[in-house]
């Protein structure tokens, strides 16, 4: 009994937990960082500074929470992708799933661009960078010549770019979005061909 009581807390703990992320990145969003005070985040919560202090202590300990939970499935999809072989059907999968996890994490990668200095001065960027080079390392084949590794690694930019640059070219988003993820699917394609051709 006081099993399922613990996990039905535990559950709500990470709703709040979750909420004030949204909230904050909301706020950052709007007025900036800098100018973002946990007592604003509290306010708009519509909970007092001493329940959002429970669950964190600092504006930087929100960011780097949300960095840390929007990134986590990067780092699954990086675990998932080093033991599969390296098919066609795997560089795909992993591009499709890439595109996915971009699109959940978009108001985190729009705080990015937008808050470089914040970025930098949490080593956030240097976290990312490292996950850029393990989803780099499961589309590239060892074996692989130059054209194609950079093939495979202009995919993953591809799909960065399909999030801001292309945000303001005319036309619907999904369709957008679908041109983005057939780009970054060609590219593996060619570099997968090219590396059975060699």
């Amino acid at each position: 009994m006081g099993g399922t009581m613990d996990g039905t807390r535990q559950r709500r703990r990470g709703d709040t937990r979750q909420r004030i992320q949204d909230v904050a990145l909301e706020l950052f969003a709007e007025q900036g960082y800098e100018k973002t005070s946990l007592r604003e985040i509290a306010e708009r919560l519509q909970v007092t500074k001493a329940a959002l202090y429970y669950h964190f202590k600092t504006k930087e300990e929100i960011l780097v929470g949300i960095f840390e939970d929007l990134t986590r499935p990067i780092e699954d999809l990086i675990e998932w992708g080093r033991r599969q072989p390296h098919s066609l059907e795997t560089k795909q999968e992993i591009v499709r799933r890439y595109s996915s996890v971009l699109s959940d994490a978009a108001p985190l990668f729009r705080f990015m661009q937008e808050n470089q200095a914040t970025v930098r001065e949490l080593r956030i960027g240097e976290s990312f960078k490292e996950r850029m080079l393990g989803m780099r390392d499961i589309l590239i084949d060892p074996e692989a010549d130059l054209v194609d590794q950079v093939r495979c690694v202009s995919a993953l930019f591809t799909l960065h770019a399909g999030m801001f640059a292309l945000r303001d070219l005319e036309g619907d988003p999904e369709d957008k979005h679908r041109a983005v993820l057939e780009v970054a699917i060609d590219l593996v394609s060619q570099a997968h061909e090219g590396t059975r051709r060699s």
